[in-house]
C-alpha cells in the first residue's frame, strides 16, 4: 500500500496528517456515524483549543500513521473515522470524548495512540478516569509537605528531648539544693 503513487492533493493531506500524528501527545480514533454537523461542532468546542478533531479517509490516515512510525492501528481504520489529535492535557481530552460519548452514544471510541504506542478503547477510558494533571500535582505536593513536616518533627525531637532533660536536671538540682539548705 505504501508503494502506490498518490495524487498531489492526497499527498498534501497525508503530509498534514503525518505531522499531526508526530506533534500530538496522543491521538484518539472515533467513529462518528450518525452524528450531526452541529453535534460534531459541539464536540470540537468541548475538546478545547489544544485538541483538534479531524475527519479523514481511512487509506490516507493509515498511510500517515505508517509514515509517522505508528503501528497497530490498521484494524481501527474501518468505517467512518475521525482523529482527535491532542497537544495539551491528554486526560482532559479523553474525559471530554468519554463524556460526549455518554451523552451521544453514536460517537464510538475505537482506540488510539499514546506516547507512540497503540492503545485500545478501554485504555482510553482508563486515561479518562485519571485525575487531571493539576490534581495529581497538588496531591503530590501535599504528600511531600506531610513527609517534610514529619522529617522536621523527627529532627527536632532529640533537641527538645535534650532541652526537657536539661530542664528536669536543673529542677532536680534546685530541689536538692533547697532540701540541703
Amino acid at each position: 500500500m505504501a508503494d502506490k503513487p498518490i495524487r498531489a492533493d492526497k499527498a498534501t493531506a497525508v503530509a498534514e496528517l503525518t505531522e499531526s500524528f508526530r506533534s500530538a501527545g496522543a491521538t484518539v480514533l472515533t467513529e462518528y456515524r450518525g452524528l450531526t454537523v452541529s453535534q460534531l461542532t459541539q464536540l470540537r468546542r468541548s475538546l478545547g483549543k489544544e485538541t483538534s478533531y479531524t475527519v479523514a479517509k481511512n487509506t490516507l490516515a493509515k498511510r500517515a500513521a505508517a509514515d509517522a512510525g505508528i503501528s497497530g492501528l490498521d484494524e481501527l481504520f474501518t468505517g467512518p473515522t475521525a482523529l482527535t489529535f491532542v497537544s495539551g492535557d491528554v486526560v482532559e481530552a479523553a474525559k471530554g470524548l468519554r463524556d460526549f460519548a455518554k451523552a451521544n452514544p453514536k460517537l464510538v471510541i475505537k482506540g488510539g495512540v499514546f506516547e507512540g504506542k497503540a492503545i485500545s478503547a478501554a485504555e482510553v477510558t482508563k486515561l479518562a478516569d485519571l485525575e487531571s494533571r493539576e490534581v495529581l500535582l497538588a496531591k503530590l505536593a501535599g504528600a511531600m509537605k506531610g513527609n517534610l513536616s514529619k522529617a522536621a518533627a523527627l529532627f527536632q525531637a532529640p533537641l527538645s528531648k535534650a532541652a526537657r532533660a536539661a530542664a528536669a536536671l536543673a529542677d532536680k538540682r534546685e530541689k536538692e539544693g533547697a532540701e540541703a539548705a
